[in-house]
Order: C-alpha cells, then sequence, then structure tokens
C-alpha cells in the first residue's frame, strides 16, 4: 500500500500542477479508518498564499444524490415507508394519473424510469419552486419505463421530492435527522453556506452575474433556483464527513445501525440491477469505469470535480475531491486522473 500511496500523492500533485484542477483533497480507508490521505495545491488560484487544506469544504455537487437523496431514500425503505417497486401513481397523490405516476422509485434510482434527460427547470417551469414541482411531477415521459438506462438529473429531483412528500419534510432536515448528524458528519449541509464556512470552501465555476468564482453557493443552476436545496445537488461536504459516511456502509453489517438505513439498503444497492441494458446501474452508484460489476467496486461523481468509491467486497473506500470546475467543464482531463486514482486505491 505504501507505494501505492506515493503514486497516488504524485498523481495529484501532478494534476494541481497541470491545472486539471487549482488543489485537491484525498484519502482511502477502510471500515475501520482512513489508510492513507494527503492534498494538493491551492485552495483559490487567486490567492497562492492558500494552501488546500484536509478540512476544505467542497460544493459536493452530484454526490447530493447519495449523501441526500440514495440515503433517505434508504431509510424510508428500510423502515417500509416506500416500496420501491410499486408505481409511484398508487401511493402518491402528485403524480397519480399522470405519466410519472407509472413509474417506480427503483427504475428511478437505476435511471431507467423514461423522465425527460434535462432537467431545464427555468426554461421549461419558470423560477417559482411551485410551479417546477408541478411541472416536473406532471412531465411527460421521454420513453417507455424500463426500456434504456439514461442517467438524467430529474431523477434525482423527483426522488428528492419524493423523500420530502412521504414523512413531510423538506430534504435538508430529512437527510441531517435520518443520516448527517447520526453519523457525526457535523459539516456536510446544503447551501448557502454561512460566512464562516464559505471562507474555508473551494471556489468552482466563474459566475458571470458577480464577476467572481462561486464559493459556497451551489455550482448547479437547479440547486440555486430551488433555493439551494434540491435532489440534484446543492450540499457542501468535507473529507472527514465523507470518510464517515463511507466508513458506515462497508460496516453497516456489524454497525449499531445509527443513520436510518443499514446493510439491507447498501446490500441492495451494490448489485447490478440493470440486467442486460448498458451501462451497467445499481441504485444510483455505478461500476467504476475500467471495472466490471463482479469487481464490485462503486462509483459516484460530482460535476464539480468530487468523486467517491466504495468496494465491500475489498473492504476499501476512497474520496478524490478536487474544485476542477473553477478552469474548465472539460471533463477528460480529470477522468484520466479519476481512472488511475481507482487503479491505485483499489
Amino acid at each position: 500500500m505504501a507505494d501505492s500511496t506515493e503514486k497516488i500523492t504524485q498523481l495529484v500533485a501532478d494534476g494541481a500542477k497541470a491545472r486539471v484542477y487549482p488543489g485537491a483533497v484525498w484519502a482511502t480507508g477502510n471500515a475501520a479508518s482512513m489508510t492513507a490521505g494527503g492534498t494538493a495545491g491551492l485552495l483559490d488560484p487567486a490567492e497562492p498564499d492558500i494552501p488546500m487544506r484536509p478540512d476544505t469544504v467542497f460544493d459536493a455537487a452530484s454526490l447530493t444524490k447519495i449523501l441526500a437523496v440514495w440515503s433517505t431514500i434508504g431509510a424510508l425503505w428500510e423502515d417500509g415507508t416506500l416500496p420501491l417497486d410499486e408505481p409511484l401513481g398508487i401511493f402518491w397523490p402528485e403524480v397519480t394519473g399522470h405519466p410519472l405516476g407509472q413509474v417506480t422509485a427503483r427504475q428511478l434510482l437505476t435511471h431507467t424510469a423514461g423522465v425527460p434527460l434535462r432537467a431545464q427547470l427555468k426554461n421549461l417551469y419558470g423560477t417559482d419552486p411551485a410551479a417546477i414541482r408541478t411541472g416536473v411531477l406532471t412531465e411527460a415521459l421521454h420513453r417507455p419505463p424500463g426500456e434504456a438506462v439514461e442517467y438524467t438529473d430529474r431523477a434525482a429531483l423527483i426522488l428528492g421530492y419524493l423523500a420530502e412528500h412521504l414523512p413531510g419534510q423538506r430534504l435538508d432536515q430529512l437527510a441531517h435527522e435520518r443520516v448527517w448528524r447520526p453519523l457525526g458528519m457535523t459539516q456536510t449541509r446544503f447551501g448557502p453556506l454561512p460566512p464562516a464556512l464559505a471562507e474555508r470552501c473551494a471556489p468552482t465555476e466563474l459566475d458571470e452575474e458577480s464577476g467572481a468564482h462561486l464559493k459556497g453557493t451551489a455550482h448547479d443552476f437547479s440547486a440555486r433556483l430551488l433555493g439551494g436545496v434540491c435532489g440534484i445537488a446543492g450540499t457542501f461536504t468535507i473529507l472527514d464527513d465523507l470518510a464517515r459516511f463511507l466508513r458506515y456502509l462497508l460496516d453497516a453489517a456489524t454497525s449499531q445501525r445509527p443513520a436510518g438505513f443499514g446493510p439491507q439498503w447498501v446490500e441492495e444497492s451494490l448489485t447490478l440491477h440493470t440486467g442486460p441494458l448498458q451501462p451497467a446501474r445499481g441504485l444510483f452508484w455505478h461500476p467504476a469505469p475500467g471495472t466490471e460489476p463482479a469487481d464490485r467496486i462503486w462509483v459516484h461523481y460530482g460535476f464539480t470535480g468530487t468523486g467517491m468509491w466504495i468496494s465491500p467486497k475489498k473492504g476499501t473506500w476512497a474520496v478524490l475531491l478536487t474544485n476542477k470546475l473553477y478552469y474548465t467543464r472539460d471533463r477528460e482531463p480529470l477522468t484520466r486522473i479519476r481512472n488511475a486514482f481507482c487503479e491505485l486505491a483499489f
């Protein structure tokens, strides 16, 4: 492992030097602890005296889908509140009689529901959150459910609305009470961040309206449109909180289950559910690129440059947090680093 640690350290540092991202924070670990980790580069190129630090706060972007939506949906499934395979219209009045009513939660989690591929919330429904919710929940399907695997942010947005409907709580409150607080994830929250946390936040893309890089405000436009809280994106987190979360996932079979979900949900999710359809999917997690489902190395990425991997088979997890969006939307340079990082970590 020492050799792999040295190679990861060099890989991550080289990415900062090549301006793939201003800086990065990374770690690997198992169910008991963090086994290796480090930082590279700067928090913000505009402030060359401030290095990236282990406690840097990152815009998690689509990791929100795991940290807030997948985890709370799992808690609702494990306590018997949410059936995964019944059409939503049977128990969710808002979608009864609409095309979404024939879709199941499992199909949303595997991106096989056939819902529209792009959010495009403002263009389609305006800026009122209630009108957006109504529009999303009553929209026609893009294709019949179960026909194809097509990644879409709408799946997480809809599941976030569903998670709020069942217990009658906002998604941020539900995630905090059922997952983040019980696991001790004290610095994971939806934005916008208060000033003290925003100071430690890695800036992302240049905001044309303000002329400054976003820092402490979600990069994702849908999250900002909906006040910072939605199933698509909007959470901010730090390495230590993600390590707590991933250790719990590996230790779920023997832990005291402080979070609302446990080993049943982890096993259900980190299993192939899409049969012969490609690309292969678990429940929101997918096999890491370059691996086979049988390898059981699962990953989820965030558009801002975040990523986390887990393998119950190997008893290992890994996290790579960057703010690559500060420089570019081009995914290819970071994709190469992510794939190499995964190979070294596992």
